[in-house]
């Protein structure tokens, strides 16, 4: 399988833009090719004490939604943080979840292919220690959290799967 940034596309968004939207593609591809199948209890098991995939699947939407709040300069709503409180509240429901990353990637993408190249270099401040970064900043920490949390869900996965045959 070829990798969304070597397949040429997305050639009309400038070179931050672009591989932001293709981080966002692979990991699409890669939760839809390891997480689903995923039994509800699978979804929200803890093998070892890992985080479950579920919360995976819910930190990276909800956290692709914050991040880009940050980058158009709005505060983050109750709703928001409501979500973020519940991430790792188990819901028993596999299907919920996947929509649920899958809905949240589409939202995004659509965010960031709005987002003005012009405004990369503006400063921005995150969350309540207001901490400091740029529109530009923040676009690529969407894509490199992103990646960072489609590998525990995948590993996670892989270790609830293999439990599957051990008695």
């Amino acid at each position: 399988m070829v990798e969304p940034w070597l397949r040429g596309t997305l050639a009309e968004y400038d070179a931050v833009r672009r591989q932001v939207l293709h981080a966002l593609e692979l990991a699409a591809e890669e939760i839809d090719r390891w997480c689903t199948g995923l039994s509800d209890a699978e979804m929200d098991a803890r093998p070892f004490r890992l985080a479950p995939v579920a919360f995976h699947l819910r930190h990276m939407a909800r956290s692709l939604d914050r991040l880009l709040t940050y980058a158009e300069e709005q505060p983050l709503t109750e709703t928001q943080l409501e979500a973020l409180r519940t991430e790792l509240v188990e819901v028993g429901n596999a299907a919920h979840v996947l929509e649920e990353f899958q809905a949240g990637l589409r939202h995004a993408m659509e965010r960031v292919r709005a987002t003005s190249p012009q405004t990369f270099e503006q400063k921005r401040e995150v969350g309540r220690g207001r901490l400091p970064s740029t529109v530009g900043g923040l676009l690529v920490h969407c894509a490199e959290h992103t990646q960072r949390h489609v590998g525990q869900a995948i590993t996670t996965a892989k270790v609830v799967v293999g439990l599957r045959t051990v008695p």
